[in-house]
């Protein structure tokens, strides 16, 4: 088990208990708004892109998450498409936009299907403006309960920053709640920056529960 891997489980360790009275396995959910717009659930091709900080794992990219084709599927609000990539161009070199989100805004990615073998979420931010120390992007993951109602879980926060790095492995906790055939569960993750504006790029779930 390497660094990266190690940390993120310390960290799931510290906020599980909080998050158990959600994390309850549900067989016979109600169908909500979550589970029903959960149409494809097959995994797409994997990548790694974060192997240049220690991280080997394979990662597959959440929908139009490289915002290159703009960000059909997010909820978006002061938020939008805009110009410049993350520096490292992990997702091709001809990548050229990212997502903006300004003070006040957030952004919701499309529903993802997560289970037992996707267990982080990663990618690529930095901020402009705003006093250093007094801003930072939470991000929190939306899920559904047996009573098909939609619970909210924050699972990490990024720090102010005005160059581009790659955040820490999220834990998605919501993964321990299957509610779909197949051990899955339909998520999404909302970016939520506060005193700042931030920029997202690259977004990318774990599917692989490496030892």
């Amino acid at each position: 088990m390497n660094g990266i891997h190690r940390k993120t489980r310390l960290i799931a360790a510290a906020i599980t208990s909080a998050a158990s009275m959600f994390l309850v396995a549900a067989p016979s959910a109600s169908a909500g708004v979550l589970v029903k717009s959960a149409t494809n659930c097959t995994t797409p091709p994997l990548e790694q892109p974060f192997t240049h900080w220690g991280d080997n794992s394979s990662y597959v990219l959440a929908p139009q998450g490289s915002f290159e084709s703009g960000a059909g599927g997010w909820s978006l609000q002061n938020a939008a498409v805009t110009s410049g990539n993350e520096s490292y161009n992990v997702g091709g070199a001809s990548d050229s936009h990212s997502l903006k989100i300004s003070p006040g805004g957030s952004a919701v990615t499309p529903t993802i299907c997560v289970g037992l073998d996707r267990p982080t979420l990663r990618f690529f931010a930095r901020s402009s403006g705003g006093l250093l120390g007094l801003s930072t992007m939470a991000v929190s993951v939306r899920f559904e309960t047996s009573l098909g109602l939609v619970a909210e879980l924050p699972i990490g926060v990024v720090l102010p920053g005005g160059t581009w790095k790659p955040s820490l492995p999220m834990p998605i906790l919501a993964n321990l709640l299957p509610l779909l055939p197949g051990q899955m569960t339909p998520v999404q993750f909302r970016f939520t920056p506060v005193g700042a504006t931030y920029y997202v790029d690259d977004v990318y779930v774990d599917p692989r529960n490496r030892a």
